[in-house]
């Protein structure tokens, strides 16, 4: 008989960062090591010593990532929505960037 058997190292739930899939026992979302990877060209090992997680929990985010794209990127695209709007409210008050 075969089992299917699985890792469960991607964990939602609706009261941690508003039930966006996450790395269990940590608030870090599949949507970050996903920009570390793709926008940041960080490799697993680097994700995994940045964020103090292990590579094990960084491939699991990256495979959930690929089975759950269409979700994932659009939430990538709100929130970079809404970092640019925020940002565009910021400079319109007149204050200056927070970066140089």
């Amino acid at each position: 008989m075969e089992v299917t058997l699985s890792i469960n190292l991607i964990t939602s739930n609706p009261k941690v960062r508003g039930g966006r899939p996450c790395i269990v026992g940590t608030g870090l979302r599949v949507s970050d090591v996903v920009m570390a990877h793709l926008y940041h060209d960080q490799k697993p090992d680097e994700i995994a010593v940045n964020y103090d997680i292990s590579v094990a929990s960084v491939h699991a985010a990256l495979a959930y990532y690929y089975v759950h794209k269409t979700d994932i990127d659009t939430d990538i695209r709100a929130q970079i929505e809404v970092s640019q709007r925020l940002k565009d409210e910021w400079m319109a008050d007149g204050n200056t960037p927070l970066l140089p």
